[in-house]
C-alpha cells in the first residue's frame, strides 16, 4: 500500500479548510462564494464531521453533515444529510465519488486530495432525450468549484 494512502482519506482531510466556491453555468462563471469546509472526527469509530459553510451574502447556509465508512473492503462511505437522505461515495487512492438523481437532475460530486489542497466539484445536468439509442447522454449545465487550503 503506497505510504501516502496509509491513512484514511477523511483522517487526511481533518481540519479547517478555506477557498472561494466558482459556480459556471454552461461554460461561464456565474457567481462566486467563500467556503469553510470542517471535518473532524466524531468520537464514533470511521465517523467524520463534514460540514461545509457557504458564505454568500444572498443566500448564506451550512450543510452539517456526517461522513461515514460503510464498507472498508469496498471503500464505499455514506454521506449522511441528517435529514433522511443519505448519499453514497466511492474512494479510490485520494478521490471520493458520488453520482445521484434528485428531481430529474443528475449530480456528480467529488473531493479529492492533492498536496495541501482539498478540490470539491459538483456538476449537475439532466437527460437529454433521444429515442432508440442504445447510450443514454446527460447535459453538464452547471459546476461548482472550490480549491480549498487548509487553514489549521
Amino acid at each position: 500500500m503506497n505510504s501516502i494512502y496509509a491513512q484514511s482519506f477523511p483522517d487526511q482531510c481533518v481540519g479547517t479548510w478555506k477557498g472561494t466556491m466558482h459556480l459556471f453555468n454552461r461554460g461561464s462563471l456565474k457567481d462566486s462564494v467563500k467556503v469553510i469546509l470542517t471535518v473532524a472526527k466524531t468520537g464514533q469509530p470511521a465517523e467524520w464531521v463534514w460540514k461545509t459553510e457557504y458564505l454568500s451574502e444572498k443566500l448564506p447556509m451550512t450543510k452539517d453533515y456526517t461522513l461515514r465508512l460503510k464498507d472498508a473492503d469496498k471503500n464505499i462511505y455514506v454521506t449522511d444529510e441528517k435529514n433522511g437522505i443519505e448519499l453514497t461515495d466511492y474512494l479510490f487512492n485520494n478521490k471520493l465519488y458520488s453520482i445521484f438523481e434528485t428531481e430529474g437532475i443528475f449530480l456528480t460530486s467529488s473531493y479529492e486530495l492533492r498536496a495541501k489542497e482539498l478540490i470539491f466539484e459538483v456538476t449537475s445536468g439532466k437527460k437529454i432525450p433521444i429515442a432508440d439509442r442504445p447510450v443514454i447522454n446527460y447535459s453538464v449545465d452547471n459546476l461548482q468549484r472550490v480549491v480549498l487550503k487548509k487553514v489549521h
